[in-house]
């Protein structure tokens, strides 16, 4: 059973998978060769059965802190003893493009002060521990090797070093240490699928990797616009996300892990290495707003292909989630024999719920695109084509039960949510059609957003809670609709929304943290609690900030960055305890963190709030790329200068103001 605090780990990745790092330098998780891959490292959720690559000292008791070495996604973790200080600098090179079985894990050892001894423990468990490896070592490292997949262990030396490293096999797992002494590097690089055998790997090369990884980041970071308050942390949440997307195709997975509980013990452990269409709509705003144009061109091209290629076929037009390379097929199992962490089992690896109908989807779609649109993204024919029979399939399809945003497995219901988002979807293409002039069935569409419109309020209204409630059948409040003044459905300053956040105040709301529902009063078909859940909590912030309340938003702000762990990041729920719980980095946190920042900076300096005094350097002053426009071919086009700088998504396009 694993001990290691889900908070106590950093990401490190080479945009087509990712590995985690505990503070201590074990990688406890990494997935090859891509996010969704089987582990070959899996520690986080089985000590004995998931293998492990570990990197501290012997010999003597020391303690451990970790950084990111400044504007980059290279992970450092600090070793210090009695006899010196030693740093494990964790990255790896990026891959590009193209898909690849081919992934380098560089592992560099740089020895600060004084002396230190190093062990690497490196046991790795291939296909989720089922399928068992060979293990050879060579002149030049290591290679472990099972049917259809090999790592490479390549050793850092220089003329001289033979005796530095003292290598033993065990069981198929390697054990080996190393002594350095200040002023030394040394390491290793775990490459998957290598072009040949080991290799000694001189210092010179290994420095040019990671001065190589230091450039990418630093130059990919410049593109950001973004200039407010919260510079710093904000460059974080860029960093991992991007950390998160697949480059090949522009995928934004939930979170690079599996199996982490919403409930330490209990029995809500998913599999969230998928793009979910909810999730990935959302980092449109959040790129746009931080001036990350290629990122968002390519989740663009991501959703269009897959709405044209559902164009024709019966059923659902869009699935709610997919694997990174787009196919929809992931069936659910669960990994037998697996302690799971610290006890939470099933360990579970695919997702059920791809299967769900989750009407909600085409609102958040539609509402990316639509804001895509105004920023210079434009559409293309084959999309738009696409998107007719969408929105042609959402007007005879959208008055139905769904199992809502939450995945319930409780059974479908008549969620307020999805008719809101229903409602979203057909006020932005009829937005859409207008401005671009594009064929489209308006009177049907209008029909359907006005119909949507009456019975939301007619039914998903409560007036003896005076507020807008879960599903029409049930009077439980559910934060997913705090969205319902951000996307325009009511203004913020309406006495029918105050009154919803109000009630949301004294029901979901502690100290700032937020909770989905209630689940004993809205049965979820699951058994035990949760924690409060991030994404809502900074949904609050957004929410407060935009109805006026900007003391309150910014204070809850603050609180609510104080969960974030030693690097910055944030899994998917907070404990009563302060525990990070459930899967981890969560894409949905980051991104709504970024939103909240977004609008509260906004707020304040309407108000004339005074900026705090910058950390870090000054932010580049080169003029912005030019924007870039998703064709019908998948190609880009310039699009024209002078569109206006990113603000707050309101539905009739005003910036967020005061009362209407």
């Amino acid at each position: 059973m694993t001990e290691t605090a889900i908070a106590d780990h950093g990401l490190i990745g080479d945009l087509q998978t990712a590995a985690l790092v505990t503070i201590d330098g074990s990688i406890d998780w990494f997935c090859c060769p891509r996010f969704d891959s089987p582990s070959v490292f899996g520690a986080l959720l089985d000590d004995e059965r998931g293998g492990h690559f570990r990197v501290r000292p012997v010999g003597e008791p020391f303690t451990s802190a970790q950084m990111y070495h400044p504007d980059t996604a290279i992970l450092i973790t600090r070793f210090m003893t009695a006899s010196g200080v030693c740093e494990v600098h964790d990255f790896m090179p990026v891959t590009g493009h193209d898909v690849t079985g081919n992934h380098r894990l560089v592992r560099m050892l740089r020895c600060v002060r004084g002396r230190m001894t190093m062990e690497f423990d490196i046991a790795p468990q291939f296909d989720y521990g089922r399928s068992p490896h060979e293990t050879r070592v060579l002149d030049g490292g290591v290679v472990f090797e099972t049917a259809g997949m090999s790592l490479t262990v390549h050793v850092v030396r220089e003329p001289g070093d033979e005796r530095l490293a003292h290598a033993e096999v065990d069981q198929g797992r390697v054990r080996a240490s190393l002594t350095l002494t200040a002023g030394q590097v040394r390491g290793v690089v775990l490459e998957s699928e290598a072009a040949g055998p080991p290799r000694e790997i001189r210092v010179g090369e290994f420095q040019q990797m990671f001065d190589d990884t230091v450039a990418f980041w630093r130059a990919w970071l410049a593109q950001s616009t973004y200039t407010g308050r919260w510079r710093e942390i904000l460059q974080r949440s860029a960093i991992t996300l991007k950390l998160m997307t697949y480059a090949p195709t522009g995928g934004l997975v939930a979170a690079p892990t599996a199996g982490l509980p919403e409930q330490v013990g209990g029995e809500r452990n998913w599999d969230y290495r998928y793009t979910w269409v909810r999730d990935a709509s959302f980092s449109v705003y959040a790129l746009l707003g931080l001036g990350f144009t290629e990122e968002a061109v390519q989740f663009c091209t991501w959703l269009r292909d897959r709405v044209v290629e559902r164009r024709d076929a019966t059923g659902n037009p869009l699935n709610i989630m997919y694997s990174v390379d787009g196919t929809a097929d992931l069936p659910e199992t669960e990994l037998e024999g697996w302690s799971g962490y610290r006890g939470s089992l099933p360990v579970r690896i695919g997702n059920a719920a791809a299967e769900q109908l989750q009407l909600d989807i085409y609102g958040e779609a539609l509402d990316s695109i639509y804001f895509a649109d105004a920023h210079g993204l434009e559409i293309g024919h084959a999309g738009w084509t696409a998107l007719v029979t969408l929105l042609d399939w959402l007007t005879d399809n959208w008055d139905q039960p769904d199992d809502g945003i939450w995945e319930s497995r409780g059974g479908r219901q008549d969620f307020t949510y999805g008719r809101l988002m229903c409602w979203v979807a057909f006020d932005r293409a009829i937005r859409l059609a207008t401005s671009r002039a594009r064929p489209a069935s308006l009177e049907r569409w209008t029909a359907a957003r006005d119909a949507i419109y009456e019975q939301i309020m007619a039914r998903g209204w409560n007036a003896e809670k005076q507020a807008f409630v879960q599903h029409y059948a049930s009077d439980v409040l559910d934060s997913a609709l705090l969205r319902m003044g951000t996307v325009g459905f009511l203004s913020p300053y309406d006495p029918m929304w105050q009154s919803t956040l109000r009630a949301m105040d004294e029901e979901l709301v502690t100290d700032g943290l937020v909770y989905r529902y209630d689940p004993s009063a809205s049965p979820d078909g699951l058994r035990g609690s949760e924690g409060t859940f991030s994404l809502c909590s900074f949904t609050y912030v957004d929410a407060l900030a935009r109805a006026g309340r900007v003391d309150e938003a910014r204070l809850a702000f603050e609180k609510i960055l104080t969960y974030a762990n030693h690097v910055g990041l944030f899994s998917e729920e907070i404990a009563l305890t302060g525990e990070q719980i459930g899967n981890f980095p969560q894409a949905f946190t980051h991104l709504s963190l970024i939103d909240a920042a977004l609008t509260l900076d906004r707020a304040l300096d309407r108000r004339g709030a005074p900026a705090p005094p910058r950390s870090g350097p000054t932010p580049s002053r080169r003029p912005p790329a030019p924007r870039v426009s998703p064709e019908a071919d998948g190609t880009t086009a310039p699009v024209p200068a002078g569109s206006a700088a990113v603000s707050g998504r309101t539905g009739d396009g005003r910036r967020d103001g005061g009362p209407a």
